[in-house]
């Protein structure tokens, strides 16, 4: 198809597939002359996860670390996911963390920090960091459920990662971590307003 069907099928205009194309986020079409060029089915799913990305937020860099794992996917299974996750995760300067609170909490999964794609507890970090900052201590109770059902959770998204293919399995990845978290924090100030309910009555 020319770019211009490409843009009616993927809702993407001309103008943003070509900057696509100049920050090489999208591959080349076959050229069928020197100013024209014809793409396919590819183009048209690669588009799909751009536009999924940048709509939740992700800059022009973190797509493009995302296209880097699509297109050289790691061997290793576990290295495959953390790589796809750590690919959506912002870059920060992380010199000046306290990483032991973050790998103490990391380990009540059940496994070694070091396990982690690199960033990922970092992240963790900064989230303990923010919350420190602001003088406000998660309940053990409540980082023990937490822990107990995010590990399902994991397991659960495991589960159902595509095993077939690379470029799916990173795809499942990255667009459900983009895309679900979202879904995650609005389920969970559902599940606590229901919680609320049913202590507190309605209202």
């Amino acid at each position: 198809m020319r770019i211009s069907e490409l843009s009616a099928r993927s809702g993407v205009s001309v103008a943003t597939i070509k900057y696509y194309l100049r920050e090489r986020v999208l591959p080349e079409g076959e050229r069928t002359s020197p100013t024209q060029a014809t793409y396919g089915e590819t183009h048209l799913r690669r588009l799909g996860v751009i536009r999924a990305l940048v709509a939740a937020g992700v800059g022009i860099a973190g797509v493009r670390n995302v296209i880097a794992v699509l297109e050289n996917p790691p061997e290793a299974p576990g290295a495959l996911l953390g790589a796809a996750s750590s690919a959506v995760n912002p870059a920060d300067d992380d010199a000046h963390l306290d990483l032991e609170p973050a790998r103490a909490l990391v380990a009540r999964f059940g496994g070694e920090p070091d396990e982690c794609a690199p960033g990922q507890v970092a992240a963790v970090a900064r989230a303990l960091n923010s919350l420190d900052r602001a003088g406000f201590a998660v309940p053990e109770p409540v980082l023990a459920a937490y822990v107990e059902h995010l590990a399902a959770i994991g397991e659960a998204e495991l589960e159902a990662t595509p095993a077939d293919s690379a470029e799916e399995a990173v795809r499942y990845v990255v667009l459900g971590t983009v895309l679900v978290e979202p879904l995650i924090l609005a389920l969970r100030r559902v599940a606590e307003q229901m919680a609320a309910s049913r202590r507190f009555g309605g209202g």
